[in-house]
């Protein structure tokens, strides 16, 4: 490995992870990082490995959660949980975590992760199909602070 070992560990900022990044020199090593983040996801009880909760457009199967909490007039937070059956795709979901979990809806809606993951050089390292599951993600995520943010009927 090139450069200092980035360190991991659970609830990273996407800041951390931005810093561990420029600390890896080569693909390979950030290739191994995505996937060690991967491992700190906690793990999704069987139950919520369901149709309601799969994200549709990866290749892999991805399942995402979104649990809502209402802050008053400055608008709902949204905190999310997630899985996949492929290693490098939990990485994916552990990024978009750092940037999205515990936020507002309406700052979920003005981050552009895509544009952060142009930054760290994975999207031109992902597959297109890769690359097609991280931009149905996104979608779901903004979906859901859409919805959030939607007047109740």
């Amino acid at each position: 490995m090139h450069g200092s070992a980035p360190r991991l560990g659970r609830c990273m900022t996407i800041d951390e992870i931005i810093e561990n990044f420029s600390l890896l020199d080569q693909w390979d090593d950030r290739y191994r990082y995505v996937i060690e983040l991967g491992r700190t996801l906690e793990p999704l009880a069987d139950s919520a490995h369901s149709e309601a909760n799969k994200v549709n457009g990866c290749a892999s199967q991805v399942w995402l959660l979104t649990q809502v909490k209402p802050d008053g007039a400055q608008g709902p937070v949204l905190t999310f949980t997630g899985d996949s059956d492929a290693h490098i795709v939990r990485g994916l979901i552990a990024i978009l975590f750092a940037v999205y979990s515990g936020k507002r809806a309406k700052e979920i809606l003005d981050t552009d992760a895509l544009k952060l993951f142009d930054s760290l050089g994975l999207k031109e390292n992902l597959t297109p199909q890769r690359s097609n599951g991280l931009r149905a993600m996104v979608e779901r995520i903004r979906n859901e602070a859409r919805a959030a943010l939607a007047p109740a009927s």
